[in-house]
């Protein structure tokens, strides 16, 4: 993917200690084609570099979280809450949500997805979700989706 100058961009990478880390920035400026690209990191004064691969556009549909702990899906009241932990991380990422209609606990769309609240945003509307991984089913997942 190409990206110009001033492009909101989100990073998924790791920390010192090996933990997974989202951060998010702005595109200050890109080598080439084929990267890398330098990237105003929210909250840092200077720019990192970092691989094109590595990078991807900011947009409803790419803010995610991955939460830790089955309990955040069976129990409905820890369910009501990833709504918010959700809007929070889209706020963290720029992105500007005109409006939640919140499903309470929600309701079950199949024992792995969780449908919770119907979302507006740039003329389009998504349903924020809770799915397991696939890969480990005590990952917990939230993201929108286009409804």
């Amino acid at each position: 993917m190409m990206f110009s100058v001033g492009d909101r961009v989100r990073w998924a990478t790791t920390d010192g200690d090996g933990l997974p880390l989202v951060r998010y920035g702005f595109v200050g400026g890109v080598a080439s084609e084929i990267g890398p690209a330098l990237v105003m990191l929210d909250g840092e004064l200077g720019g990192e570099v970092i691989v094109l691969g590595e990078l991807e556009p900011v947009s409803v549909t790419s803010v995610e979280l991955h939460l830790a702990g089955d309990d955040l899906i069976e129990d409905p009241e820890l369910r009501r809450g990833l709504v918010h932990l959700w809007e929070a991380e889209a706020e963290s990422a720029g992105l500007a949500v005109d409006g939640v209609e919140s499903w309470g606990a929600g309701w079950c769309d199949d024992r792995h997805c969780w449908s919770l609240a119907e979302l507006t945003t740039g003329g389009g509307r998504y349903v924020v979700r809770a799915v397991r991984s696939p890969l480990d089913p005590a990952i917990v997942c939230i993201r929108a989706d286009p409804a």
